[in-house]
Formats: structure tokens, sequence, C-alpha cells
């Protein structure tokens, strides 16, 4: 029996991950609204406790028995808050837990007898993430919490069909964040991670890795290949890897009544000349390659 846990992460699966071997006509389709969350439901995401508060952050303090001493608090440019009867107090740089020791000593300090202090963040405006490439809604986003790579993506409303068969996680080793999206190859001193969008697929939680401050998801785009002649579907196709001219074959509807699968031929490209290449069925289809299906002799 599958577990609860693996059970609603197939499902997130299958809601965030659209199949990549469609059409190239096919990328254009809409993806389903998402109904919002009912109004009872929890706002903020959990925080992870190494959660480092930094500027913009909007954080909600709670002092048991003090209301006037609580409430939602937005940290300023210089990485502090107004609190009430002590004045300009340092966030950033400190988790919540490190928060709540220093209200609370600031507060024992003939304010408050014994105070028991709860920080939680609000609102992350200080942490971000970058999703560029084949999705759905490329951009900044914030960094929410213990976000992972499944969560990132449905912020970004999945990825095209267009999408590659992978996607690379490009994570910046300077101790400042970068201030934009780094593609790969650009910063030599960059950890790049390649994930399989298979393995998230198939439910591989391995694969679904947890995201840090400056992060830069990039989705490349598909190689494709061209099926033209007697299918029944002509047109470009995203290439997977290790497919067959049978395969191909097959993506485009299979023949059609008065195909052949004899004498196909393949227009390929290789140092900037045409080459016009016979193939069998189980030959490998290459990016770019023009597969030419011909017309059964009766």
């Amino acid at each position: 029996m599958i577990s609860v846990p693996v059970r609603r992460l197939l499902l997130a699966l299958t809601l965030v991950l659209t199949p990549s071997a469609l059409p190239a006509s096919a990328a254009q389709a809409q993806p389903a609204a998402v109904p919002p969350p009912p109004a009872s439901a929890p706002a903020a995401a959990p925080v992870r406790d190494d959660y480092v508060i930094g500027p913009h952050d909007v954080i909600n303090v709670t002092v048991f028995g003090e209301p006037d001493l609580s409430g939602p608090f937005r940290v300023d440019g210089d990485g502090t808050i107004t609190y009430p009867l002590v004045g300009r107090v340092a966030a950033a740089g400190l988790t919540a837990h490190g928060l709540e020791d220093r209200l609370r000593g600031l507060l024992m300090n003939g304010y408050v007898k014994h105070p028991q202090v709860r920080v939680e963040v609000q609102q992350y405006r200080s942490q971000s993430i970058y999703i560029i490439g084949e999705v759905r809604s490329p951009g900044r986003y914030p960094l929410t919490g213990n976000m992972t790579l499944i969560e990132a993506l449905a912020e970004a409303g999945s990825l095209n069909g267009t999408a590659g068969s992978e996607l690379l996680i490009v994570h910046s080793t300077r101790k400042t964040p970068p201030s934009g999206p780094v593609v790969p190859g650009a910063d030599a001193t960059a950890e790049v991670t390649h994930i399989n969008i298979a393995d998230l697929q198939s439910g591989k939680l391995a694969a679904n890795v947890e995201l840090h401050d400056g992060d830069t998801i990039f989705v490349p785009k598909a190689e494709t290949f061209y099926i033209t002649g007697q299918v029944k579907n002509p047109g470009a196709y995203v290439l997977q890897p290790g497919m067959t001219v049978l395969q191909a074959i097959s993506l485009a509807g299979g023949l059609n009544d008065r195909g052949s699968n004899r004498r196909i031929k393949i227009i390929r490209f290789v140092h900037g000349k045409k080459h016009e290449v016979s193939v069998d069925l189980t030959d490998l289809v290459q990016a770019g390659d023009t597969i030419v299906v011909p017309q059964r002799f009766f």
C-alpha cells in the first residue's frame, strides 16, 4: 500500500509536470486554474529552523498575554525592526529562534516578567530563487520555507511541452547571492545539479531537492526532430533520449494508408552540410533530423 506522503507527492507531480513528448503545437495549451485554498488554511509555509531573516521580510511576533507587543513587523533595509518599548532591534542575520531569544532578553530588562515570545516569518522577501527557460511563468520567486524543486516549478506554472528531458539547478557558492539568474557556465565557481525530469515524474524523492537562496532553475528547451511524408501527423516533435526511427514514426501517429516502412531517409546537417542518409527502423534519431517517410508502391 502506498503511504500518504508518497501518494501526496505523486499527486503533486501529476499536477506540476507536463509530458515533454508532445508535438510542438501542443506547447500552447493553457494550464488549468488552481482553486484558492480554503479560508481556514494557513497562509505561511513552514519555516526551516536555519532560515536567516533578512531585509524586507515580514515577521510576526507573539508575546503571550501581551497583545500590545504582538503583531507583524517589517524588517527595514538596515536589517532592524521598530519594536514597542525597546525601539530599534537588529533582526537581519538571525533565525526566528534567534530573534525570539533577543526579544525575550530585551523584554526581561524591566518590561515584562518571564515573557513568552514566538517569532514566525510571515512574508519572505529577502531570499529568492530564479526560474528560467521552458516554464509557463519564468521569473524571480521568493524562497519560502523549505521550498523544494516541485514546489518551485508549481509556482512557475509547470513545464512547457517543449521542455527537455532534464533541468539544471545552478547554485552560487559566493558569499553574496547573485542579484539575478545565473545560466550554466556563466559562473565557473557555481555548483550545477542535473535533475532528470523522468525521475521527478516517477516519484524519486532524491530528485526533489531543497532549494537555497539565489538558486537558478534552468529548464532547457528540448531538442527536436521533424518528420514528413506518409505519416498521419507530420510535423516537429520533441526528441527523447535513445529514440529510434520506429518510435519517431509512432509518435507521429504511425504510417498513413500510403506509407511504407522501407526506403526511409533522414536529412541531416553535419558541420553545416546537408546529407541524405538511408536508415533502418532501429536506427537512432538525432537532434535536427528530418525523417522522410516514402509512399509505398502498389
